[in-house]
Formats: C-alpha cells, sequence, structure tokens
C-alpha cells in the first residue's frame, strides 16, 4: 500500500501493489503529479521517511514535487502513519483466498475512506505542524 494524506483537509490518495520499491514509488509519484496538475507553478511538499525507496539515487522526482526527510526511526512524526490502522480493520483476524480477495477488500476500503475526510483529517493533521496557508 501507498497512502498520500493532506492533513488539513483529510484528502487522501491510495495505491495497491504488491511491492514496495524505487521503481513502483515512481510510478506512483508519477501519478500523483498528474492527479494532482503539478507543474512548474505548482507545487506540493511531500514529508516521507527515510525508507529506500524514497532516498533512493534512481528516484525520479516530477515536477513541482519535493520531498522533505523525517528523522530515522520516527513513525509517530508522519501523518500517513496513522491511515495503516484504518487499513489494517478491514483485514484484521481474516483469511483470504486468493490475494485478489485481499486486494478487493483493500480497494473497497480505500474507497470508502475517500469519502471519510473528516475522520482522516482528525487522524493526521497534528496540533504542533507549523500552520500555513495550504
Amino acid at each position: 500500500m501507498y497512502a498520500f494524506v493532506h492533513p488539513k483537509t483529510g484528502e487522501s490518495y491510495w495505491w495497491i501493489l504488491p511491492y514496495v520499491n524505487t521503481e513502483l514509488f515512481n510510478h506512483v509519484l508519477a501519478d500523483f503529479a498528474r492527479e494532482f496538475g503539478l507543474r512548474a507553478d505548482k507545487h506540493i511538499l511531500l514529508v516521507v521517511d527515510q525508507a529506500g525507496w524514497h532516498t533512493s539515487k534512481y528516484l525520479e522526482l516530477p515536477e513541482g514535487l519535493h520531498l522533505t526527510f523525517l528523522p530515522s526511526h520516527s513513525p509517530e512524526l508522519q501523518p500517513a502513519e496513522r491511515l495503516w490502522t484504518l487499513i489494517n480493520q478491514a483485514i484484521a483476524n481474516r483469511t483470504f483466498e486468493t490475494l485478489n480477495d485481499l486486494e478487493e477488500i483493500l480497494f473497497l476500503r480505500c474507497q470508502s475512506l475517500l469519502q471519510q475526510q473528516d475522520l482522516i483529517q482528525g487522524l493526521t493533521s497534528f496540533h504542533w505542524w507549523i500552520k500555513i496557508g495550504l
């Protein structure tokens, strides 16, 4: 799972893929940039941890997308980390016959969460984050 969140609004963006690696992350970032219309005059600052696929020398950042890195071993500072408990609720203590069955449940959960911006905003908008006009 790849998840993006705008803490101020609770807007989220999800990808379900079989792996996390630099190649797939590059595809996800390119799609993210297209979805949100990033370009030379529209920028997004994405806060990420220091996972290997976030820091790879092979990372291809689309125009208008900038990364800022959290200190290592600090998942409590990453707003998107709070999303995993919402995903886990749909699959905890369950078994699935196939990976497709699991993917279908995850897809439905992500679709549901896209409509729950107040819930996501409440989980991810830390009171101590710098408040700027976003």
